[in-house]
């Protein structure tokens, strides 16, 4: 019982951190959505920890007083990319866990 419950903890671990990068990528499509708007101040997207699970705190980035877009296209790209393999990492772990939890239970019939 007290393995199912750290796999159960493990895979949540996982999961916040797949719910963090898609805030994280939800915000760096908006901002790159909005690359030609003038006067658009894009979202900045911050991963912390919060009572041992994975967070995306969000604000809005300083006000730099442009006319056009403050988005910065060389800041989003790899924003994406790093989320991406976030999101890949924390899939495999899931499916490791999965395959793991699934001999255990061949084991134990």
């Amino acid at each position: 019982m007290l393995l199912m419950e750290g796999i159960n903890m493990n895979i949540s671990n996982n999961i916040s951190s797949i719910t963090a990068s898609q805030t994280m990528l939800n915000n760096s499509a908006n901002n790159v959505a909005n690359v030609n708007t003038d006067k658009f101040i894009p979202n900045s997207t911050v991963m912390g920890e919060k009572s041992d699970s994975v967070t995306a705190y969000t604000r809005k980035a300083d006000d730099s007083g442009s006319q056009k877009s403050q988005t910065d296209l060389s800041k989003e790209f790899p924003d994406q990319i790093v989320a991406e393999k976030t999101v890949s990492a924390n899939v495999s772990t899931i499916r490791a866990q999965d395959e793991m939890f699934g001999s255990l239970l061949d084991i134990k019939a």
